[in-house]
C-alpha cells in the first residue's frame, strides 16, 4: 500500500535511504552518506511530498518530489527487485505531468530501472557534493 508519509515514519525512511543508498552507491564512500542523515531529517524530507510504501505495516520504501523532480526513490535492499519499484514509479507519475531525476552514471542498474519506466537522459553533469558524473532524466510523455 502507498500512502503519504507521516513524521511518524521518518525512523524508517532514513534506515531505509542509508542502506539503500551505500548499495546502490558503492562507488562513494559510506561515511558520506552517514555525514548525510540529519540533513535528510531536517531538510530533505520535511521540504518534500513524500509518500511511502507499506508491507505487512512496515515501511518498506519511500519517494520524495520536490517540484516536479523526484528528489528520492529507496527500497528496503532486501526486498529491490519484486516490483515496489515499478508502483512507487507509477505513484509519483501520478502525482505531476512530468517529473525529472538525477542518477549516478555509475549506478546502472537505477539507471537501466528508469529506462525501463519511460524515462531519458535529458543532459549530463557533476554532482556538486560528490564529484561523480549523474545523468539528469526526464519522464518521457
Amino acid at each position: 500500500m502507498i500512502r503519504k508519509y507521516n513524521e511518524q515514519d521518518i525512523e524508517a525512511v532514513l534506515d531505509i535511504w542509508l542502506k539503500a543508498s551505500v548499495k546502490a552507491h558503492d562507488f562513494v564512500d559510506a561515511e558520506f552518506w552517514q555525514s548525510q542523515v540529519e540533513n535528510m531529517r531536517n531538510i530533505y524530507i520535511p521540504a518534500s511530498e513524500t509518500y511511502v510504501f507499506e508491507r505487512d505495516s512496515e515501511v518498506a520504501g519511500f519517494y520524495a518530489l520536490h517540484e516536479n523532480t523526484l528528489a528520492a526513490i529507496f527500497i528496503e535492499p532486501e526486498l529491490q527487485g519484486r516490483g515496489i519499484g515499478k508502483m512507487l514509479i507509477a505513484h509519483a507519475k501520478a502525482q505531476r505531468s512530468q517529473l525529472t531525476l538525477s542518477v549516478y552514471k555509475e549506478n546502472v542498474s537505477s539507471y537501466q530501472f528508469y529506462l525501463s519506466q519511460g524515462f531519458a537522459v535529458l543532459s549530463e553533469q557533476t554532482d556538486e557534493h560528490t564529484g561523480h558524473p549523474e545523468y539528469i532524466m526526464g519522464s518521457v510523455i
